[in-house]
């Protein structure tokens, strides 16, 4: 038992002896946690955050577990002073699965719960916007269901039995054409649909006139829609403003126009077929979602999956060459938003292609790399790209940012459209589940490497990167730091680097996982992306689930614009660093 174990499970014997009638510890084989029943919630989970300090609730998930004929939500709660999990469970028939909502406590449950709504069918009570988030209205059902079937269903799991092993396909289509089983929910008309309390926001900018309680006078808002398919709003992605003259006084994101369900498609996969499609959430920065991904399902494997030296080596270079290549875009994009044309984001680009050389040297790809497996890496460093990691991390890279520095940091025209705009204060950016570099820029210095150490990050010397302001200017700041800190990671790892085998076991295509529960995580660019898995001894995930920083991140943004100015808000969204594949998943 390691100390991060035990003091996890003293932190859990406080609360039983505090709650000896109201929590009970999950024994089922694999699980860990507490239990609680639904109606104790409220006033058990008001106690962990006020007297016990669990004041950041990173993830919440919900799981169906149809033999059973219950629902679970759980909940994954740390201590933003750092610290080891405390996870929280409650379940529910799943004829009617009612559980109070959190975010009256911890409003980063926000969108979660929507999300755990709109895929699962659990009603969290309390809520005050429990709608869909990812799926549009006219969508029958909740796709994560296990009894949900789609249109063109072919089995429950892969490998599908009509094409694999014997190599015969058929076309579903033929069978179950699109159309025969499409459903809309009772008294939905695709024809005459105007969205519910969203009459407004569909008929493009539309005037509101309001009379003011001080007054009497009777001005004007007007309702704005900046998005979805606009490039100042990075990708399919739509924020509904509600404006007097040119101030914020609303706001409310809208995504899901690229969701195509991820997790049911994780869900249906074997085990490692799940690694290459963490590659597309978010698509920048791949290495990462591997790392986290295979850690999560490490942990179930055990021991005997732990990577050897020299793969750990190598996915810390990787996961901190994938940082800087993200930052550097980050910079880039945030200028382009300023309304700085292309020039920064092409100096940016121009790092990001050396990386990519790396990345397509050693893993075969650019983008989607599909590079680390269960138990280290697939390949071993070809010839001579330690060299050239070496002479980029001590020569081009430092080089560049002090560059690009000089060139941005004091430029009047940033300062003045960033400094003092967006503001997310500690206790807010807590509340909001912000995590990375939005929450270090709200001057909490919580960095999972240091606040909860994974793989052999605690093997190296370097500072967490924080800001005090949390304004749009300290997000953009907050950047450079990181970069800087990456390349100090780098050259410690690359001049340690230790020879050896790369790959614990041999690779395999199918992996019969134990049973049990996983939730592992990374200190990913954007933050903390973790995978929640459930195993049921099977080759196929029970229950796979992403904790998407992009996603969460954004539950704060209403706050970040309410007051500021219509021409601030480009600016807002793009210091948060979103990627719409890991938005909507």
């Amino acid at each position: 038992m390691n100390d991060q174990t035990t003091v996890m499970n003293k932190n859990y014997q406080k609360i039983l002896e505090r709650f000896p009638h109201d929590v009970q510890v999950d024994e089922r084989e694999g699980y860990s946690g507490l239990l609680i029943e639904a109606n104790q919630l409220l006033s058990i989970m008001e106690t962990l955050r006020d007297e016990y300090e669990y004041d950041f609730l990173t993830s919440v998930t919900g799981v169906d577990y149809l033999p059973d004929e219950k629902m679970e939500v759980v909940y994954h709660l740390f201590k933003s002073t750092g610290g080891s999990i405390l996870e929280v469970k409650v379940q529910v028939p799943r004829s009617n699965p009612v559980v109070p909502s959190l975010v009256g406590l911890y409003p980063g449950a926000s969108f979660q719960e929507r999300e755990a709504w709109d895929l699962l069918g659990i009603r969290f009570e309390g809520h005050p916007n429990l709608t869909r988030i990812l799926m549009w209205e006219g969508f029958a059902g909740h796709p994560l269901r296990k009894d949900w079937i789609e249109t063109f269903f072919e089995g429950d799991v892969k490998p599908y039995e009509d094409r694999w092993p014997e190599g015969k396909v058929s076309k579903v289509e033929t069978t179950n054409p699109y159309g025969k089983n499409i459903t809309y929910p009772d008294g939905f008309n695709p024809e005459t649909w105007i969205p519910d309390s969203e009459d407004l926001l569909f008929q493009g900018s539309t005037v509101v006139k309001v009379e003011q309680e001080e007054t009497g006078i009777e001005t004007e808002q007007l309702v704005v829609n900046l998005g979805p398919q606009h490039p100042s709003t990075h990708g399919v992605f739509r924020m509904v403003a509600t404006l007097e003259g040119e101030t914020v006084l609303d706001l409310e994101p809208v995504m899901g126009y690229l969701h195509r369900n991820h997790e049911k498609i994780g869900e249906r996969n074997t085990f490692s077929m799940n690694m290459p499609y963490t590659d597309r959430l978010d698509y920048f920065c791949s290495m990462s979602n591997n790392f986290g991904y295979a850690l999560t399902v490490e942990k179930l494997l055990g021991e005997k999956y732990q990577p050897p030296e020299r793969a750990q080596y190598i996915r810390v270079i990787m996961a901190e060459l994938t940082r800087i290549l993200n930052h550097f875009m980050a910079i880039g994009f945030f200028l382009n938003d300023l309304g700085a044309y292309f020039t920064p984001a092409l100096y940016a680009i121009k790092e990001r292609e050396l990386i990519l050389d790396i990345f397509e040297a050693v893993a075969g790809s650019r983008m989607m790399c599909n590079y680390y497996r269960f138990g280290g890496v697939v390949r071993d460093l070809p010839g001579g790209i330690e060299e050239q990691i070496r002479k980029l991390v001590y020569d081009r890279l430092p080089r560049q940012t002090d560059e690009m520095d000089r060139y941005l940091v004091e430029n009047e025209i940033v300062i003045g459209r960033s400094q003092d705009v967006g503001i997310l204060t500690p206790e807010q950016a807590i509340a909001f589940s912000a995590v990375g570099p939005v929450l270090r820029a709200s001057g909490v210095p919580y960095d999972i490497r240091r606040a909860d150490p994974y793989s052999i990050y605690d093997r190296f010397d370097f500072d967490v990167a924080v800001r005090y302001h949390g304004d749009v200017y300290d997000r953009f700041l907050i950047r450079f730091d990181e970069i800087r800190q990456s390349i100090r990671i780098l050259q410690q790892a690359i001049d340690d680097l230790p020879e050896g085998e790369i790959l614990a076991n041999k690779p395999a295509y199918k992996f019969r996982i134990p049973k049990g529960e996983s939730y592992g995580r990374v200190e990913g660019p954007k933050g903390e992306l973790g995978y929640y898995v459930v195993s049921d001894g099977t080759d196929n995930p029970w229950r796979y689930h992403v904790r998407a920083p992009s996603f969460i991140n954004l539950t704060g943004l209403r706050e970040m614009c309410l007051g500021e100015k219509v021409a601030d808000l480009v600016a807002i969204l793009g210091s948060i660093d979103i990627v719409l594949g890991e938005v909507d998943r």
